[in-house]
């Protein structure tokens, strides 16, 4: 896997984070670090935090082979190591829940809870059509700011690497290889996504070792977007109790401010 291109996108603090975890995040297929952003902005406030761009995706060199998930775990393990990063919260939206879900298993010592936003792909439902529908249904209700940032994601992408990577999002048996992870697992849908439905999601959390379901009212599969205060609320709730606001949703504990950089890892 010479020459593959990967881009990492971090906050971490001028300070000492010594026992404050660090937080690593996934895009989905055709998608980069941008639409992560505001959930990467809210988590940096509770540990140095990472945004992953694979090859292909966002601003990366485009692979000349197909890559596998096993391929992805194995660079994003890469990374992490690289990076100095163990025992990380592994946050993947949709296809990067597959992501994190396969780094777990390839790396376990890497990870020490996953977090599933929308995960890709419901096994009663893995055809392109029916994935097609339920994005297209998708894209009415998310804001013009996550759709904007996602169709320059979709351009950078381009149609021929997107198309050589569908197959094997559309193949990952998820169901089959969460069981197989140690690590306590929280997924998370929005109250109205259309592509993560409930009935998959709870499957999900059910067939994890250590598994919790957290739904977000009234949001789409864009929740990390919309709603990123109550989805970091839910992730620090569900690493510990005392770490998430009490009273609401959203999050009050500001542990410094951070100072963010990008620079890029080639394997």
């Amino acid at each position: 896997m010479d020459g593959l291109e990967i881009h990492i996108h971090s906050t971490t603090s001028q300070h000492e984070r010594q026992g404050l975890p660090a937080f690593v995040l996934v895009h989905g297929i055709g998608m980069s670090h941008r639409y992560l952003n505001r959930l990467h902005e809210v988590l940096a406030d509770h540990g140095n935090t990472y945004s992953i761009d694979l090859p292909g995706f966002g601003s990366t060199r485009t692979p000349e082979d197909q890559l596998s998930m096993s391929d992805y775990a194995i660079l994003l393990a890469h990374v992490l190591t690289r990076l100095e990063v163990s025992n990380a919260v592994l946050v993947g939206h949709s296809m990067g829940a597959q992501t994190v879900v396969e780094s777990a298993i390839e790396q376990p010592g890497l990870a020490s809870h996953l977090v599933l936003i929308g995960p890709a792909v419901d096994s009663a439902r893995r055809t392109v059509s029916e994935q097609a529908l339920a994005l297209l249904s998708n894209a009415l209700m998310e804001s013009p700011s996550l759709t904007g940032r996602q169709l320059l994601d979709l351009l950078r992408c381009g149609p021929r690497w997107f198309q050589r990577e569908l197959p094997v999002v559309m193949s990952y048996p998820l169901e089959d290889r969460l069981s197989e992870v140690e690590q306590p697992v929280l997924v998370v849908r929005g109250g109205h996504d259309p592509v993560a439905l409930p009935s998959w999601c709870q499957r999900l959390a059910d067939g994890a070792r250590n598994g919790r379901l957290l739904e977000i009212p009234s949001h789409a599969h864009g929740v990390q977007h919309s709603a990123p205060g109550d989805v970091a609320a839910g992730i620090l709730g569900f690493l510990d109790p005392n770490l998430a606001d009490p009273a609401g949703p959203h999050i009050i504990k500001v542990r410094g401010r951070a100072v963010g950089h990008e620079f890029l890892l080639r394997s």
